[in-house]
């Protein structure tokens, strides 16, 4: 996949915003049911071990379904998405993360995340 450009990454985030908000309320499901799995563990109406199962399939979909825009899920619990790009000939990655209103930070891909810096 190619580099996006600022407002290419922001579009694509618009797009992938009801993905992300599914994958959210699917990877609380998940918990809440693998917890309820566990010896010990309390009961939950959402279900059982077929349950837990089709959270766990549809966590992957929602995943594919991320990655085959050219973005890169960096993190699971919180969401860390990352769009490649370039700034001033530098390779960086426009980074959004569980929580943020907008895409708004990015950090040199050398740096990783300790590195965010928010975006001019």
């Amino acid at each position: 996949m190619g580099l996006f450009t600022v407002s290419e990454a922001r579009a694509e985030l618009a797009r992938l915003r009801p993905v992300l908000d599914e994958l959210v309320r699917v990877r609380a499901d998940a918990a809440e049911l693998a917890a309820a799995l566990r010896v010990g563990g309390r009961d939950t109406d959402l279900g059982g071990l077929p349950e837990w199962k089709a959270a766990q399939a549809r966590l992957d979909e929602l995943m594919t379904a991320v990655q085959v825009t050219g973005a890169e899920l960096k993190g699971f619990a919180p969401l860390l998405v990352d769009f490649p790009s370039e700034m001033d000939g530098v390779d960086v990655l426009l980074c959004w993360l569980e929580g943020d209103r907008e895409l708004a930070w990015y950090h040199r891909t050398d740096l990783g995340f300790a590195g965010r810096r928010p975006l001019p």
